[in-house]
């Protein structure tokens, strides 16, 4: 598909559905501490824990779990409500034969219309899901992945890191809400919580 013919696709359902966006410039109130700010701790696994419950932030953040929905269907909004047009998560994230994500999405935002864009984008495996799980759980979660070995801690950093999906959540673009503090702490915050143990905060928390 052409990019002007994405474009028009993209204006034409925006239109459609109301996805303009509002509040054009909002910012997230949500501060992010770095590493360095749970130093004192002197204990490593408390240590631990409590960087991978600042890093939850992020996780538990609209940016993240409107993609990483916990089921078949995407999220939109700082409200993640379900996705318009009804798309679905399709046999290889990108959509179902005939809605596809990259019809609309193209490879950045196309902020006239309010449409997000970036390189790849697509829905997260349900494995991945976060939408509606406690910073424990998703932390558990993870740490599983590791185990079975379809997401190995260090592939979760490299992921966090240099996926551009993951980095395009502090640059949303107009009307959305960036997810809290920077990119390089985000990432500084997984390394470290690798580093100290990977440990987990209990699942209810």
């Amino acid at each position: 598909m052409t990019s002007r013919v994405r474009r028009g696709a993209a204006v034409a359902i925006a239109l459609a559905v109301g996805a303009l966006a509002a509040g054009a410039g909002a910012q997230d109130p949500v501060a992010l501490q770095g590493p360095d700010a749970f130093a004192s701790i002197g204990d490593r696994t408390q240590r631990s824990m409590a960087i991978f419950t600042e890093a939850g932030k992020v996780f538990q953040h609209p940016r993240c779990q409107n993609c990483h929905s916990s089921d078949e269907r995407p999220r939109q909004g700082d409200d993640g409500r379900p996705h318009l047009p009804t798309v679905r998560l399709g046999a290889d994230g990108f959509g179902a034969a005939g809605l596809r994500c990259p019809a609309c999405h193209g490879e950045a935002n196309f902020d006239a219309v309010g449409m997000p864009g970036m390189t790849n984008w697509h829905l997260a495996p349900v494995s991945m899901g976060l939408r509606g799980r406690s910073i424990g759980q998703i932390c558990a979660q993870l740490r599983q992945q590791d185990k079975d070995g379809t997401l190995p801690l260090p592939d979760l950093v490299g992921h966090v890191t240099r996926d551009p999906l993951v980095i395009w959540a502090w640059g949303p673009g107009p009307g959305r809400r960036p997810a809290p503090g920077t990119h390089e702490t985000f990432v500084a915050l997984m390394r470290a919580w690798v580093d100290s143990g990977a440990e987990c905060p209990a699942a209810g928390r």
